[in-house]
């Protein structure tokens, strides 16, 4: 195998490493010394193998040296990395915008979206929220929001509004969660989430989706070919 790497290890939105690659087949082996090169071979060699079969296989041989390869030994390799083949969500190119813009962990918008409406950007509730992020139309008009149907305007107003409430309780996400359910006079009276059992249900729910999102999505990596044939594999969902 012929792998290229790009010059460098560059960063996409605000804390995410990408490597960009361009591939030919064939087999993939090579050896590591330093730990540092070690584990930087092991992230491009989980994400590179398009032709051989994505899992990773290592072995360790008599002189201590690391060997990685894509292609699968009896005897003394064993998997190490199995490349996670997931897609994006279909909001998703929208949710790592609206994350970046708003300083919000992009699982708890996901969270948010899956619990209010389901993914049904069509959604209306008995007490008429309306859209992914089911925004009353009182608060879509605070938060500029003209189409309540519209995925892209609906994420943009609920990530803006529950940006507000983070701003009003000192970044508290369980207090914001609970003010953008219930309404923030509520919180504010209550001294803490409302003791309203509908409310500390969603408080909770959104929270252990959201850990339970961070925790699958750090071994997530998506597949992108560029316009030059150079194919970017990077842990961050991006629009095609």
């Amino acid at each position: 195998m012929v792998l290229k790497c790009g010059p460098y290890i560059d960063k996409f939105d605000n804390t995410v490493k990408i490597l960009r690659i361009a591939q030919k087949g064939g087999l993939m082996l090579c050896s590591i010394m330093s730990n540092l090169i070690m584990l930087a071979a092991l992230m491009i060699f989980t994400l590179c193998s398009a032709d051989a079969g994505a899992d990773i296989f290592q072995y360790v041989d008599k002189e201590g040296i690391t060997h990685f390869t894509n292609v699968s030994h009896r005897g003394e390799y064993k998997k190490v990395i199995t490349e996670n083949r997931s897609k994006p969500g279909r909001f998703e190119h929208i949710i790592q915008r609206k994350a970046l813009k708003y300083r919000i962990d992009p699982s708890i918008i996901r969270a948010m979206i899956k619990v209010e409406s389901g993914g049904n950007p069509r959604a209306v509730s008995h007490k008429g929220a309306r859209g992914l992020m089911q925004l009353m139309p009182a608060t879509a008009k605070e938060m500029n929001v003209q189409n309540l149907f519209s995925p892209e305007e609906s994420i943009e107003g609920g990530s803006r509004y529950l940006r507000h409430m983070l701003n009003s309780f000192n970044d508290n996400m369980s207090l914001a969660l609970a003010a953008y359910n219930a309404g923030p006079s509520r919180v504010r009276k209550s001294r803490g989430i409302p003791a309203i059992p509908e409310t500390r249900k969603y408080v909770k729910k959104i929270l252990n989706l959201s850990q339970k999102d961070t925790k699958s999505s750090r071994s997530q990596i998506y597949k992108v070919k560029q316009k030059d044939g150079t194919i970017l594999f990077t842990n961050i969902a991006r629009a095609n």
